[in-house]
């Protein structure tokens, strides 16, 4: 009973995992500001990416300890997300960009790292968090040059109210440096290690539920 209580279990929080990483993930911004928000914008989506894919592929990867399937997870996060943006568009939502598997590479790393040092965990939040936060904003700009003219999807989906704080003001130009990459990737780094540790972690309390 047990066994089978284990599994059921692990299957429920991969699933509860990977759906709601997932919409953290596609709900981190709106494209639709990105002529006036672009990097802000940018800048934002890297870092909770970079979050939402390290937690997920941690806890699937330190619980079944077998390198590969942190990839596996990222292609989960993909199909969901293309399922919740394929709904948006029949909706008329104006997405009307396919977003690329940017998670894919970032993942490969993750199981990389945990394959060539012989499953150490230590080392997968040390270095697997590193290169997965470097990493993904740098895939991440694929999926900002496949972004349809802002300008353009403005005057095509006309909002009736526009909420104060969404309020398009002066670009702000040059307020990162005009790196948003560099930046991205800086705060995804630091971050990265403590959210592949919470992964883990996730992993150890679950074991611990159920014993």
């Amino acid at each position: 009973v047990m066994v089978w209580l284990r599994r059921c279990t692990h299957y429920l929080f991969i699933v509860v995992v990977a759906v709601n990483s997932t919409l953290l993930t596609i709900n981190a911004g709106d494209y639709i500001f990105y002529t006036d928000w672009a990097w802000t914008s940018y800048t934002v989506f890297s870092i909770s990416q970079t979050l939402m894919l390290i937690v997920g592929a941690c806890y699937y990867l330190t619980f079944t300890g077998v390198p590969g399937t942190a990839t596996y997870y990222a292609l989960i996060m993909t199909v969901y997300t293309w399922i919740a943006k394929a709904a948006w568009f029949s909706l008329g939502y104006p997405y009307d960009f396919i977003v690329t598997p940017v998670w894919l590479p970032s993942a490969m790393l993750l199981d990389l790292v945990y394959w060539a040092t012989k499953k150490n965990k230590h080392s997968l939040i040390l270095f697997g968090g590193v290169l997965v936060g470097m990493s993904l904003p740098l895939f991440n700009m694929v999926n900002l040059i496949t972004v349809a003219d802002p300008l353009e999807t403005a005057f095509k989906y006309p909002r009736p109210t526009l909420p104060p704080y969404m309020t398009p003001i002066e670009p702000q130009v040059g307020k990162f440096y005009n790196s948003p990459v560099a930046l991205g990737a800086g705060a995804s780094a630091v971050l990265g290690c403590t959210f592949a540790a919470l992964g883990c972690k996730l992993n150890t309390w679950t074991y611990r539920w159920m014993a």
